[in-house]
């Protein structure tokens, strides 16, 4: 991670856990270019690091209100030179961070809380787990403001799939916490606080308790087979097994499993 702390989101590291909060409350989190860009470097920085999963939360009740207008505003109004669009410029850099989440190999949570909106709703569909508190507001307003939800759609329909996507678009949706889990948006709603922390605790625990390496390929794994006829991966889904099985992991898993114990990666 950057040796300098970031000016917009705050960061807690417990054991193999790295907590990254939003933290633009005055705003409800809005992510600014400068949020975009620590987002990036605190990535990078848990993949190289030992980090095994990233939490994903806002600050002041809220995980994200989308975009930053003040930013969105300077990129409109910025000339376009050389073919060079600011304001594209401006969408492709949140469309990095959600490719960049979305295809880490870490195990990505995010903990959604209040308002969810346009791009915050967008990072939410890039976690491979999302839990919901009972506060969360959804919003997907882009073409009611007569704009487009350029570098969401692809998470839509990887999360909600066409249909539902389709539907949320183009109604530029609003809706609570229960039916993002009923339309697989979220994979738990909880009540309160205390059951927010707990679910959360639950989730890194059956996390933690996964071997890392197994982890990063199984995902990888998985992006491919949402593209791909299942006849075509055997081959290769094989190679992945085989190798995982000879493998540190594969070995270690095996012995404790025989010696019923846990893994050296879950002590």
């Amino acid at each position: 991670m950057s040796q300098q702390e970031p000016a917009t989101l705050s960061l807690v590291r417990h054991g193999g856990v790295l907590t990254v909060r939003l933290n633009r409350p005055e705003v409800r989190n809005a992510m600014s270019q400068m949020m975009l860009r620590e987002l990036l470097d605190v990535l990078a920085g848990a993949e190289a690091g030992g980090v095994r999963a990233v939490v994903l939360r806002g600050s002041g009740g809220h995980f994200s209100a989308g975009a930053d207008l003040h930013d969105m505003a300077k990129a409109r109004s910025a000339p376009i030179a050389h073919e060079t669009d600011p304001m594209a410029e401006a969408n492709a850099a949140f469309g990095h961070v959600c490719a960049a989440y979305a295809q880490s190999p870490l195990a990505i949570v995010a903990v959604l809380e209040g308002a969810v909106m346009g791009g915050g709703f967008g990072l939410a569909c890039c976690a491979d787990v999302a839990i919901a508190s009972h506060t969360a507001d959804f919003r997907l307003p882009e073409t009611s403001l007569g704009l487009i939800p350029a570098q969401i759609a692809p998470f839509l329909v990887e999360r909600l799939g066409y249909s539902q996507a389709k539907r949320i678009s183009v109604t530029g949706a609003r809706f609570g916490a229960e039916e993002a889990f009923r339309i697989g948006l979220v994979h738990r709603v909880c009540a309160n606080e205390p059951e927010l922390d707990a679910a959360l605790a639950s989730a890194l625990q059956q996390i933690l308790a996964c071997a890392p390496g197994a982890v990063a390929e199984t995902k990888k794994l998985l992006r491919r087979a949402r593209f791909e006829d299942p006849a075509s991966l055997v081959e290769h889904a094989a190679a992945v097994f085989a190798k995982a099985a000879r493998g540190e992991e594969g070995a270690e898993g095996l012995r404790a499993f025989a010696e019923r114990r846990k893994p050296a990666w879950a002590s």
